[in-house]
């Protein structure tokens, strides 16, 4: 089947449709990523009402391979419910959101036992991460969870995240774990985002009424057309269909992670699409997450504080691409809280970088001139070695 263009009045490269063979960029790169595996409720029970564990094993060693090839992995898992509702044998409840809840908190400790016990098998720990939207929209907790998932793969274990939903409520629901898993991609700075649905990708029409419905091998432009395409949920097991796949994508492409939409029971596929073979559907990010950072970072918010530091500071942040040490620290001028962006200044006033600082204003005062291994003698706790991370500086 040759290949066919879906074109759009604004933009005539909005889709790529066609044979397996299409035009998904076919470059590997070799070096280290990381990856955010999200698996839906229908991949994890493969349509039954309970967790299919023969399955589940066989992606735990495909993560686990890539692990060994030097690959971070994120698993973003649903079916807290349908492992509460399986190990409770399947009791007739009230649909209400009562009932919801009290399978998700029977089901999440049942759920992350058994991705406890399957990665053990390869030697690998996990650790568990519940969120709910109001972790990541305030900016406290939101750092938190940054530092909590960074700290996790830094020190080779696996984070297996999952919404909250024992006690999350309406508000404070992300709403699907694709969303979910956009934002963990983003709290990660991960360079892919795997949608393992019961799906092959996305469709030019809904493949199950439709013998013409082509697969969409590659998406340039997310716009009303795509969404209509997307429809609503493909599955009845889950709170995501491809609506969400598509809201999930665009989000995270817009801070340079490249999506796939793929079926989660095609041999292999979480190890194929980590080296970039043409599997499903692929939502080309817009630019790098390092990119997109520093452009947020030079032309966001406008700085709430400043920095100035010494001489040898300047040169390892302006000449050698250094994070900024507590140690370099003459001053810091006005009132920031952690994760803001201050100005960073030379004693002679010459600005020299924009950055986000990773220590409150108050903090910093405290620590400034002293060395990174004293920081938690004399806070009392610590976010880290350094006040403004490499990746989150731009030098002017």
């Amino acid at each position: 089947m040759a290949e066919t263009n879906i074109l759009n009045e604004k933009n005539k490269d909005l889709v790529t449709v066609g044979s397996k063979n299409g035009s998904q960029n076919q470059d590997v790169r070799h070096s280290s990523q990381t990856i955010v595996v999200k698996l839906g409720t229908s991949v994890l029970t493969g349509g039954t009402l309970k967790l299919d564990r023969a399955h589940m094993v066989e992606l735990v060693r495909q993560c686990a391979q890539l692990r060994r090839q030097g690959h971070k992995i994120i698993i973003v898992t649903s079916g807290a419910i349908a492992a509460g509702r399986e190990h409770l044998g399947y009791p007739e409840l009230p649909k209400n959101m009562a009932s919801k809840q009290l399978l998700a908190a029977v089901g999440q400790s049942r759920l992350i036992q058994e991705w406890e016990s399957l990665f053990g098998i390869y030697g690998l720990h996990v650790g568990q991460m519940l969120l709910t939207r109001a972790d990541l929209d305030d900016r406290e907790r939101y750092l938190n969870a940054r530092d909590m998932i960074v700290a996790l793969l830094d020190n080779g274990i696996i984070p297996v995240v999952n919404e909250n939903d024992a006690v999350a409520t309406t508000e404070i629901k992300v709403g699907d774990n694709d969303n979910l898993s956009a934002l963990v991609g983003i709290l990660a700075g991960a360079d892919k985002l795997l949608l393992l649905t019961d799906q092959p990708g996305l469709f030019t029409a809904d493949p199950r009424n439709n013998p013409d419905a082509e697969l969409i091998r590659e998406v340039h432009t997310i716009d009303e057309t795509l969404r209509k395409i997307a429809g609503g949920s493909v599955g009845g097991l889950g709170t995501g269909g491809m609506a969400t796949k598509l809201q999930a994508a665009d989000v995270a492409r817009r801070a340079g992670i490249e999506v796939i939409i793929a079926a989660g029971s095609r041999p292999d596929v979480v190890a194929d699409l980590a080296l970039g073979t043409s599997v499903g559907t692929r939502f080309l990010p817009l630019e790098s997450p390092l990119e997109s950072r520093k452009r947020w970072i030079l032309a966001g918010p406008p700085p709430a504080g400043d920095i100035v530091i010494d001489q040898g500071a300047a040169v390892a942040v302006q000449q050698r691409g250094s994070s900024l040490l507590s140690k370099g620290i003459t001053k810091v001028k006005g009132e920031f809280e952690r994760g803001e962006v201050a100005r960073i200044f030379n004693t002679q006033g010459e600005l020299l970088a924009r950055g986000i600082s990773r220590y409150s204003s108050d903090d910093l005062a405290k620590i400034a001139g002293k060395h990174s291994q004293d920081i938690y003698q004399v806070l009392g706790y610590e976010y880290g070695p350094v006040a403004v991370h490499r990746d989150d500086l731009v030098v002017i």
